[in-house]
C-alpha cells in the first residue's frame, strides 16, 4: 500500500482544494490530510482563517477524499507525521516549490499545480470587503502601524486618513515616524517615510472621510472623542476607538446604545487585549493554576517628549494615554465590582496641567490591585498577578509580551509559555473587529462594563475623588 500525506488549512473548503485532495489520493491507495490548528496557523502568520478547526475538518471529511485526518499542531511535525504513519509520498500545492525538498531524506515529495483563478483569500477579500478610515492625532495614532498591519488582514484597506484639527503641512502627505521594513520584518525609524496619495486618500475632515468607509478607527484627543464616535455611528459607520471611547460612563453608555439602535459595531482599541499571549495568560490566571488570585500589580511608563508637554491641545494626560491598559488586566481577572478606588497622583513641573506619574489603588472585597502609570517617569513595566499558590510574572513591557511565567515555592515546578507576537496585538485587534462587522458571535475581548469601568474610573480621577497630589 502506498500512503500519500498533505497538509492544508482548508479554511472555507472550495473546488481547488478539492481538486488538490483528489489529485494527492491519485498518488497512492491511502490518503492522510493533515488540517492545521488554530494556534499553529497564527503562529506562522495566517491569522485571518475565518472557520474553526472543527469546522475545517468536517467539511475536509465530507468530500469523503481523505482515509484519514489528522491535526497538525507543532513546527517539525511533518517529519514526525512521516516516520509515525509509515508515509510514502508527501504532497502539497506548488506555490510551495523547493519549501518541502528537505523532506525527500523521509519520503518522496510532489508539488501539485494548484487550480488557478480560485482561494481562500480570494473568498475571504472579495466576500467581507471594509473600508477603514483613520482619524486621529498625528503624534498617536501610530498611523504607519495601523496602515501596514491592516494590509496583513484579507477583507480590510485603509481608504482614507485624516488628520485631528487638520494639523498644518499634514494634509496631502503623512510622515511615518515609524515604518515597516518588510525585509527585515520590523518597524524602523525614518522621516522621509510617506503614505503616499495613491495608496490613500487624505481628507481634511472627518465628516469627508466617513463618506468614504464602512468603518472607522479613531484615536483623537480623548477630550474630544466622544464627539468624534457620536458622529461616525450616527453617520452609521462601525467604529474602532482607542480606549477610553469617552471620559464618563454616561457617555460611554450613551455610545454603547447608539451602536446597538443604529446595528453598529462598537469596539474598545487596546491592541495587547487581542494579543494571543495576553489571552492564554487570562485564561491561565483563572484556571485556578496559581490559585485564588488576591493581588495584580501593573505598571505602564513612557517619557514624553518635552515639546508636547507645553502644547496642551494635543498632549494626552498619562490617565488617558496608559490608564486603560494598565487597568485591563486588573478588571478582566478581578472584576468591575471593587468596593473602592483611590489615586495618588504627581504633577509635570513644566506643566501642572498634567499629571506625570498616577497610582491607583482598587480595594476589593477577597483581593487588592495597584496600577502604576507615568509619562514623565520611568519604571519596570512588569505584571504580576498573585495567588495563594503561585504568581504569574510578565517582564516588560508586559502589554508587548510574547512570554509569561507561572512560579511557586519550588522552581522546579516553574512554567514558561511563549506565543508569537505579530504586529503588536494590531493586526488581532483589526482581524476581531472585521469578523465583529461581519456577523461573528466572539467576544469583542473588551466587554462593555469593562469599557464602562475605564471611564468611570477617569471621571473620578478628574473630578478629584479620593485623591492625593504629591508636591
Amino acid at each position: 500500500m502506498i500512503k500519500v500525506i498533505t497538509y492544508g488549512t482548508y479554511d472555507h473548503l472550495h473546488y481547488g482544494h478539492i481538486r488538490l485532495l483528489e489529485r494527492a489520493k491519485e498518488l497512492g491507495d491511502y490518503l492522510i490530510v493533515g488540517v492545521t490548528s488554530d494556534n499553529f496557523d497564527i503562529g506562522r502568520g495566517k491569522i485571518n482563517v475565518q472557520q474553526s478547526l472543527i469546522e475545517r475538518i468536517q467539511a475536509v471529511r465530507d468530500t469523503g477524499i481523505a482515509d484519514e485526518i489528522i491535526v497538525e499542531e507543532y513546527e517539525g511535525q511533518k517529519i514526525d507525521d512521516i516516520k509515525s504513519y509509515g508515509v510514502d509520498i508527501f504532497t502539497v500545492g506548488s506555490d510551495w516549490v523547493g519549501t518541502f525538498d528537505y523532506l525527500s531524506e523521509y519520503c518522496k515529495v510532489v508539488y501539485l499545480d494548484r487550480t488557478q483563478g480560485v482561494s481562500s483569500t480570494m473568498i475571504r477579500s472579495s466576500d467581507n470587503k471594509v473600508r477603514l478610515g483613520l482619524f486621529g492625532d498625528a503624534n498617536t495614532i501610530e498611523f504607519g502601524k495601523y496602515f501596514v498591519e491592516s494590509k496583513q488582514v484579507n477583507g480590510i484597506e485603509v481608504t482614507g486618513i485624516c488628520l485631528e484639527n487638520n494639523q498644518p503641512n499634514q494634509s496631502k502627505k503623512l510622515s511615518i515616524p515609524r515604518f515597516y521594513n518588510h525585509k527585515e520584518g520590523h518597524f524602523f525609524y525614518e522621516k522621509d517615510k510617506v503614505i503616499t496619495d495613491n495608496e490613500c486618500e487624505y481628507f481634511d475632515n472627518l465628516q469627508g472621510l466617513l463618506e468614504k468607509c464602512d468603518a472607522v478607527y479613531i484615536a483623537g484627543h480623548p477630550t474630544l472623542r466622544y464627539g468624534y464616535v457620536k458622529e461616525a455611528l450616527s453617520a452609521g459607520k462601525h467604529v474602532l476607538c482607542k480606549s477610553p471611547t469617552a471620559l464618563s460612563p454616561e457617555e460611554n453608555r450613551e455610545l454603547s446604545s447608539l451602536a446597538k439602535d443604529e446595528g453598529l459595531i462598537l469596539m474598545d482599541a487596546i491592541k495587547t487585549a487581542y494579543s494571543t499571549a495576553y489571552n492564554r495568560l487570562v485564561l491561565v490566571a483563572k484556571s485556578g493554576r496559581i490559585g485564588k488570585i488576591i493581588s495584580v500589580e501593573s505598571t505602564c511608563t513612557s517619557l514624553s517628549d518635552e515639546q508636547d508637554i507645553y502644547d496642551s491641545k494635543s498632549f494626552w494626560n498619562t490617565i488617558d494615554m496608559w490608564g486603560p491598559m494598565a487597568m485591563l488586566p486588573v478588571l478582566q481577572l478581578l472584576g468591575t465590582n471593587y468596593i473602592n478606588v483611590s489615586f495618588v497622583s504627581s504633577k509635570d513641573e513644566r506643566n501642572e496641567s498634567f499629571d506625570a506619574f498616577t497610582k491607583i489603588d482598587f480595594l476589593y472585597k477577597n483581593a487588592i490591585a495597584n496600577v502604576k502609570i507615568g509619562r514623565g517617569m520611568k519604571s519596570e513595566g512588569s505584571l504580576i498577578i498573585s495567588g495563594t499558590k503561585g504568581y504569574i510574572y510578565v517582564p516588560a513591557p508586559w502589554w508587548k509580551t510574547d512570554y509569561f511565567e507561572i512560579r511557586y515555592e519550588n522552581p522546579a515546578d516553574n512554567k514558561r509559555y511563549f506565543y508569537q507576537l505579530d504586529g503588536e496585538g494590531i493586526r488581532f485587534e483589526l482581524l476581531a473587529f472585521m469578523k465583529k462587522i461581519n456577523g461573528a458571535r466572539q467576544s469583542t475581548f473588551i466587554e462593555e462594563n469593562i469599557s464602562e469601568t475605564f471611564s468611570g474610573v477617569i471621571a473620578e480621577y478628574y473630578k478629584g475623588y479620593n485623591t492625593i497630589v504629591l508636591e
